[in-house]
């Protein structure tokens, strides 16, 4: 199953669906990876801290422009990022 397929065939109305969950965890994953701290990043993107805790909690969605900005930030390829989310969504899907 491709990874498009699964996420619509998955997804619910609210950000606490799988693929939403998924999200948030390898933003933040990455962001721990690249050894940065929340308050770090929120200052990157002239932000506050704030809205790193709420987006990597689920509690914010974000829009693909504030998606690019953050990996812009923490200097990983959009493309990569895109990548390792479609690969954390095809792991769950196989049987």
């Amino acid at each position: 199953m491709v990874a498009g397929n699964y996420f619509f065939k998955n997804m619910d109305k609210t950000i606490f669906s799988e693929a939403s969950q998924k999200l948030c965890s390898l933003l933040r994953e990455v962001r721990v990876e690249k050894g940065v701290r929340q308050q770090e990043l929120a200052e990157l993107l002239s932000e506050p801290q704030s809205f790193v805790s709420k987006y990597e909690s689920g509690e914010r969605r974000l829009d693909v422009v504030e998606l690019y900005q953050i990996c812009v930030a923490l200097g990983i390829p959009f493309s990569d990022f895109i990548a390792r989310f479609e690969q954390s969504l095809n792991r769950k899907s196989r049987p």
